[in-house]
């Protein structure tokens, strides 16, 4: 979709292009992905503390790999490849894909984020399918699975406002999952609300919880 073309579907929204790059834009509010804003925590100091880094550590790898299999905005991934793992993003949603791209492409031109963005790979297109011929077992697989839509608007974020617009909350969790673990990994990630209700009922092996989310690992059989 080029600069200026109305999002498929949405008569209100917008991708366009300004110094700061693309974005969506609509009902008074503007998505764009902008890892700069995101420096602050790939501070080594701060980065061992994200919950997700946590939870997504593996022992004894040195390059570890790893597939956001739910890669929106691109954020959880840009944590991940700060922390080492080479990062294979999938995002089924063409307008949101766009977006990513070009946060990626600014990424490069930055001194502190290029070697990150340099470990980020984006591919358009659905996880389900991907994660059964990626052929490679990565060492996490990550599910982000969009939280449901809370009835308060006022207490969803703009930016998932519009999200909302392009995605769904999940409505395929069992497929999800079961490509996740079919892939092979050492554990699967996934992003759930605090008090969220298990992802397909999948039980984890354990938690990484705090005040804003939650992160449920499995870890399977390696046999």
């Amino acid at each position: 979709m080029g600069t200026g073309e109305r999002a498929e579907g949405e008569k209100n929204l917008e991708l366009r292009r300004d110094a700061e790059g693309l974005a969506l834009v609509g009902d008074g509010m503007v998505l764009r992905a902008d890892f700069v804003r995101l420096l602050p925590r790939l501070r080594p100091d701060r980065l061992g503390r994200e919950l997700l880094v946590r939870a997504a550590r593996v022992r004894g790898v040195e390059a570890p790999s790893a597939v956001d299999a739910t890669a929106g905005l691109g954020e959880d991934a840009l944590l991940l490849a700060a922390a080492g793992f080479v990062v294979t993003m999938f995002e089924k949603d063409p307008v949101i894909a766009a977006i990513l791209r070009d946060a990626l492409e600014r990424a490069a031109r930055v001194p502190e984020l290029a070697p990150v963005a340099k470990r980020m790979t984006l591919v358009e297109g659905d996880s389900v399918a991907g994660l059964r011929y990626l052929g490679f077992s990565p060492d996490v697989v990550f599910l982000d699975p969009m939280f449901p839509e809370r009835t308060k608007s006022a207490a969803v974020k703009k930016k998932f406002q519009l999200l909302h617009h392009l995605e769904r909350p999940c409505d395929n969790e069992e497929e999800l999952v079961e490509a996740a673990l079919a892939a092979r990994p050492r554990k699967v990630v996934i992003k759930r609300p605090p008090k969220g209700p298990l992802l397909a009922g999948a039980r984890p092996s354990y938690q990484v919880s705090g005040k804003a989310v939650r992160y449920d690992v499995l870890v399977p059989s390696r046999d």
